[in-house]
């Protein structure tokens, strides 16, 4: 199916990623957070409890944000939810996907922590999760190959609903040792067809406003165009919701100059490349036109 998108001349400019950054500056409570950065020291967050955005990819852009410049990198955020749509769970596996970025959080020590080899993110990861989530009977079940079928053979349920959440590996208290170095943040997604179009709500626990949510736009707005070419549909909405919003204290000043810049209208995502599996899809098969941002920003802090 080929996607006809609103010209780019009558798209209108989109406010949600600054109005999220300044709701969580109001009305958001810093707290301590488990977090460190780059050297170890602990750093706080101002965190907003309760989220919602909504993107009409083919009327107003795809929500790729223009107050910087990510075209360097959102072929990586792609990338990574493809990866974990394939099973990775390994930063060897991610790397051959174009995502580099894990390095930080799966060194010996961190992964020595839960018991597992350097390089792997765990069993209660998001490839683990997509891709061979355990079931009672000592098999593994694939969410995304399943959901699908489920689709094309009952499009009416309001079921199609995929989890990153395995409890027995996110648990951690005095009988549980957690087996994920990172819990999944996001990756809670609800698809549904409304009139012969695809609308999906990816819902999020945490959701690092200034770095994560930037690359989570990208690769789930990639998600519905890929999986409405799978399923031969209209892509319709991409909602996304957010439990845990939240700001690191250290990179307010990389947040000041975000909400100092001009908004743009979105881009256009384009797929360069269309595949029948979703597995099939990388990085590489999306393409962004229309795409006029500000300038680039390096050095904004994560935590670790």
């Amino acid at each position: 199916m080929d996607f006809n998108y609103r010209p780019f001349i009558e798209r209108t400019p989109d406010g949600q990623y600054k109005n999220l950054i300044r709701e969580i500056l109001e009305k958001g409570e810093r707290t301590e957070s488990p977090m460190v950065d780059k050297n170890g020291n602990s750093v706080d967050t101002i965190d907003l409890m309760g989220a919602i955005m909504r993107f009409n990819i083919l009327k107003n852009g795809a929500p790729i944000i223009t107050e910087r410049d990510i075209s360097g990198f959102y072929k990586a955020a792609i990338g990574e939810l493809f990866a974990f749509i394939n099973g990775a769970r390994t930063q060897e596996e991610l790397e051959k996907f174009g995502c580099k970025w894990w390095k930080s959080w799966v060194t010996a020590e961190k992964c020595a922590k839960r018991g597992l080899e350097k390089g792997d993110l765990g069993p209660g990861s998001y490839g683990a999760a997509f891709a061979n989530f355990p079931t009672k009977d000592g098999g593994t079940f694939n969410q995304f190959d399943e959901i699908i079928k489920q689709i094309k053979e009952r499009p009416e349920l309001k079921t199609h609903f995929i989890s990153p959440w395995i409890p027995e590996y996110t648990i951690r208290n005095t009988d549980h040792t957690q087996k994920v170095v990172v819990c999944p943040c996001h990756g809670w997604i609800h698809f549904r067809i409304l009139n012969g179009k695809l609308s999906m709500t990816m819902f999020q626990r945490s959701c690092d406003v200034l770095v994560g949510c930037v690359s989570n736009w990208a690769q789930y707005s990639a998600l519905l165009l890929a999986m409405s070419t799978v399923l031969d549909l209209e892509p319709y909405e991409f909602i996304h919701m957010i439990s845990d919003a939240h700001l690191y204290s250290d990179q307010l000043p990389w947040v000041e100059e975000i909400l100092d810049r001009k908004t743009e209208a979105f881009p256009t995502l384009k797929l360069i490349n269309k595949h029948e599996n979703i597995k099939d899809y990388r990085g590489s098969d999306f393409e962004l036109s229309d795409y006029h941002p500000g300038e680039k920003i390096t050095g904004i802090p994560v935590g670790i």
